[in-house]
């Protein structure tokens, strides 16, 4: 992805979000100098990944396949055996007909809420021992409590303030419908470097072609930028 598009998301979904009444941290508007001057106050955000996550997948077509997410909160994966934050907050902006592809994850339980904008679609399938499809199953989850049953490749639709309980294991993907959507989602630790089982082969974070400055530092850019 160019990092100009990148800009011009995160100007973009910084509106979004502030229009449907909720404000990112105050890390998330420090510009790359300003990262230079930081120091040991800030190892949280860096080793667990706060902050601004923009991808497309390795597919070179935002708008089709791609997602724009902002960790807000997260703990780190060692916290299972050494004890501290067991959880993490995200904010995501999916746009109408903008696919994230068939995944599941093998550790982090996860509820994704719907913020506020368009419908959210989520097609759901259980996943076979062999991580594929499972095509004949039932699947349940709990929708704000209610259990809900579908068949196997059943689309569930969250309208604004709906959410839905998504398990370890269970093959989702989704999309906007009726416009952008706000979507919130509430789990267990985060760990996109191994907890992303994708049905086809897809990179979980886009190489950036630097065609102008960064305006906000992106979590892959962190390393560069503070020691």
């Amino acid at each position: 992805m160019k990092r100009s598009l990148i800009n011009a998301i995160m100007r973009s979904a910084d509106e979004f979000i502030r229009s449907r009444g909720f404000f990112l941290p105050p890390f998330a508007y420090w510009s790359p100098d300003d990262w230079r001057s930081k120091g040991e106050e800030v190892r949280e955000i860096v080793e667990n990944r706060l902050g601004w996550d923009i991808t497309d997948f390795g597919l070179n077509d935002y708008e089709r396949f791609g997602l724009f997410l902002f960790t807000v909160r997260n703990g780190h994966p060692r916290n299972w055996q050494q004890g501290g934050k067991l959880y993490a907050e995200k904010l995501m902006i999916v746009g109408e007909g903008q696919l994230t592809p068939m995944h599941f994850h093998w550790h982090k339980m996860e509820d994704i809420i719907n913020r506020g904008g368009g419908t959210l679609a989520i097609q759901l399938y259980n996943s076979t021992p062999q991580e594929t499809l499972d095509m004949i199953s039932l699947v349940k989850v709990s929708t704000d409590g209610v259990v809900r049953t579908l068949a196997a490749g059943d689309t569930l639709r969250l309208e604004p303030g709906e959410s839905v309980s998504l398990p370890q294991r269970l093959y989702h993907k989704f999309w906007g419908e009726g416009g952008r959507v706000l979507v919130g989602e509430v789990s267990l630790v985060n760990d996109d470097a191994k907890d992303n089982r994708f049905l086809e082969p897809l990179g979980r974070f886009s190489q950036v072609e630097e065609d102008e400055p960064p305006l906000h530092l992106l979590v892959g850019d962190y390393e560069a930028y503070w020691k």
